[in-house]
């Protein structure tokens, strides 16, 4: 009940301002105005800068996902009795979960020019990762 009455007031809005180029069916994200534009590209480009700056203070060696995951693999290699003890394959997902999401902030699936999961560094290094698991536990 709410949508219909929310279209309509829309649809009466741009019938009063004269608006002739909507096209019935179309998102009302193609409605935004140019004002609404730059202040979501703004917006968009002050957290992509934080971003960059969160693990501007971590030793390269703690932000690495690669390096992090050849810790790990040192660690296995070296001492697999607490490695195993320590649970490990449960605690990397929430261990990598911040390095992830971070560099997944600017990545949109809806772009032509998009780079699949899969070609990304961090997943290329985690699979990495889980084969040496595989093969060492064979």
């Amino acid at each position: 009940e709410f949508i219909p009455k929310y279209r309509s007031c829309r649809r009466q809005a741009r019938e009063q301002s004269g608006e002739a180029d909507h096209h019935e069916g179309m998102s009302s994200d193609d409605e935004l105005t140019p004002t609404e534009v730059d202040e979501f590209q703004k917006s968009k480009d002050n957290v992509l800068e934080d971003s960059r700056k969160v693990f501007e203070d971590v030793h390269a060696d703690f932000c690495d996902i690669r390096k992090i995951l050849l810790k790990f693999q040192e660690w296995k290699e070296k001492f697999p009795d607490s490695y195993c003890d320590a649970y490990i394959s449960f605690c990397l997902p929430k261990l990598l979960n911040p390095l992830i999401r971070v560099q997944l902030i600017s990545w949109n699936p809806l772009e032509q020019n998009l780079t699949e999961l899969e070609e990304m560094p961090w997943f290329r290094a985690i699979e990495e990762f889980s084969d040496a698991e595989n093969v060492s536990e064979s």
